[in-house]
């Protein structure tokens, strides 16, 4: 049954593609189609996307530079945030070059390799946010309605151990459903109507339906959101039962607002990254999809350091210091 399909498969694709190449050999490379339109609008959106993802970088790299300058900011919950932030480097670079390159190109190819080494890279950082995330959260827990515990249990060593361990787990918890994708048969067809490799596109343009792997790809995106997800908002209830205790307005004005600022990020990632991963892809669209990817991809990361240091006054303060710091260097280069 399974090879009658795929010799159909092979079939309907040669009379579609009438001496065309060769379908009996494994694909080499993958064509992104990204965003069809004119060669105007694939200029304008590479301007775009580049001015977004330098932007990017750079606001990351102020709160890492930020958190490493001041030392009032070496806490456990300014540490988790640096991390964030370099994780946040990574996430976007893992894709955005590669859709920025892709805008300039006739071909929009991509090795297979250079495919699932994408694949493995996006969706490992992606699984160490949410980690990154949860570790935040247990953070915020401990400091509001455990404060006495506080720096007994979340010590700068045990903040560093918490860190490595969402690193690790981040890029060992995709390594299944990358190898099973990369296992299927790809003969037939190599174009993702994506501007990434993405599990859904690549498990629809293989030969041989497998849906086991669609089964434990659906799950372990399931387990990971839902999981860690759930885990944030336990962690928020109990917070916000133990600011509501609090006798003073300003007390919990003061309480909500260290809250905010990882509030406003997690709902901007999980409300996105839900939509695509969670959802059932039926009742997507693809085109709704990409747009929806892109909210995740580049807006969120573009949108976290500004959250961070508009809602934060002592990262707001590092951030006067760490420019009025550079401004003297560069006068000092300037008269010398």
């Amino acid at each position: 049954m399974v090879m009658s399909c795929y010799c159909s498969s092979l079939e309907k694709n040669k009379m579609k593609n009438p001496g065309g190449n060769n379908h009996s050999d494994p694909v080499s490379e993958f064509i992104l189609l990204g965003f069809p339109c004119t060669w105007e609008v694939q200029i304008f959106l590479f301007s775009l996307f580049s001015v977004i993802y330098v932007l990017t970088l750079i606001g990351n790299l102020c709160i890492i530079c930020a958190v490493c300058w001041d030392h009032h900011l070496h806490t456990p919950m300014y540490i988790l945030l640096a991390n964030f932030s370099f994780l946040e480097m990574w996430y976007v670079t893992s894709c955005v070059p590669s859709m920025l390159v892709n805008f300039l190109s006739e071909t929009k190819t991509i090795s297979f390799s250079g495919c699932f080494l994408q694949f493995y890279f996006f969706f490992s950082t992606g699984s160490t946010e949410t980690f990154f995330l949860s570790a935040m959260a247990f953070d915020r827990y401990l400091a509001i309605c455990r404060p006495l515990h506080y720096p007994a249990v979340m010590t700068v060593q045990r903040c560093v151990r918490m860190g490595v361990c969402c690193w690790v787990c981040g890029f060992l918890y995709f390594l299944l459903p990358i190898y099973l994708i990369s296992q299927l048969p790809f003969y037939c067809l190599n174009k993702i109507d994506h501007f990434l490799c993405d599990p859904g596109p690549l498990i629809k343009i293989s030969c041989v339906p497998d849906l086991a792997t669609e089964i434990i790809c659906a799950i372990s995106n399931s387990v990971l959101f839902i999981s860690t997800l759930l885990f944030i908002t336990c962690s928020y209830i109990l917070v916000i039962r133990s600011v509501l205790r609090v006798p003073s307005a300003e007390g919990q004005r003061k309480a909500f607002s260290t809250c905010g600022s990882h509030l406003a990020v997690v709902s901007l990632f999980y409300g996105s990254t839900m939509i695509v991963y969670v959802n059932p892809t039926a009742s997507n669209s693809t085109e709704i999809q990409k747009y929806v990817t892109l909210t995740y991809i580049v807006l969120t990361p573009l949108f976290n350091p500004l959250i961070y240091s508009l809602r934060n006054k002592e990262m707001k303060e590092a951030l006067r210091k760490l420019f009025k710091t550079v401004r003297c260097s560069q006068r000092h280069e300037r008269n010398l």
